[in-house]
């Protein structure tokens, strides 16, 4: 019973929210914040009505999901590859490992002059700033967790005579998988800031290019119909990974607390 009344419990918090997001717009607050120009939920929900019927909007969407997707499955590639050889290897984490450090404290996002330096089109430098922005977490949670490993796991196998990949394929990839997709889901997050900044600094489409170009207007009510879709795209696109990291890890032992 008590989990069948999380739900309702939830829905109610958003009502609750919205409900007094209502009333401080219709009472034209103003304290320590403003909201006597702040537009109501009635004025985003028709905007968005609006926004919905057009086909602008959802090539927006579109774009910015090619992007985000592109970026995050190179860097899903590639940083989970660099940790588990950083972490398994000497050699590749002397000579990798101060490059990552040195470049890890910078903010993605301050790559943007970078990225119009060393490619051509807006497309390729925001698609290289979303992968930067994912890269670094993936890589670290990977190296982590290998490192997490408990060594008898891989002296088992060898002591029964099996190779180095062997011991990677069956060993070291499913047993860091639940580190791995801590730093996945992590990059996802950093990622969707990333690319809506980099679209909002120098893109040509998308949900934070249109919602930048809706403050230029003054268009309230259209910036924060752009930044609800930004918030649904990046939940939606989370979870998926958490999804499928759970069902990657349903070896694992857990309790159900959905």
């Amino acid at each position: 019973m008590s989990r069948l009344l999380r739900w309702p419990v939830r829905a109610a918090s958003i009502l609750a929210a919205l409900a007094v997001w209502q009333l401080l717009t219709a009472a034209n607050v103003r304290l320590w914040v403003r909201f006597d120009r702040f537009p109501g939920p009635a004025d985003v929900l028709h905007e968005f009505g609006r926004q919905v019927e057009h086909a602008q909007y959802w090539q927006d969407v579109a774009q910015s999901l090619v992007r985000i997707l592109t970026g995050f499955a190179l860097a899903a590639v590639l940083g989970v590859a660099a940790g588990v050889a950083t972490a398994r290897s000497r050699w590749a984490g002397d000579l990798l490992q101060p490059l990552f450090e040195v470049a890890r404290p910078i903010p993605a996002i301050a790559l943007v002059p970078v990225a119009i330096l060393l490619f051509p089109a807006n497309e390729q430098g925001i698609v290289f700033i979303t992968f930067a922005a994912a890269f670094f977490p993936v890589l670290v949670g990977t190296r982590h967790a290998v490192k997490a490993l408990p060594v008898v796991w891989e002296d088992a196998v060898r002591t029964l005579g099996g190779s180095r990949l062997r011991v990677l394929l069956q060993v070291v990839l499913p047993g860091i998988l639940p580190g791995v997709f801590g730093g996945l889901s992590i990059g996802m997050g950093v990622a969707w800031i990333c690319v809506i900044s980099a679209e909002m600094i120098s893109g040509d489409f998308g949900v934070g290019y249109r919602t930048w170009q809706a403050y230029t207007i003054v268009d309230y009510p259209g910036v924060l119909v752009g930044m609800a879709t930004i918030g649904l795209l990046g939940y939606l696109t989370s979870a998926a990974v958490e999804l499928t990291g759970r069902r990657l890890t349903r070896w694992l032992p857990r309790e159900d607390r959905s």
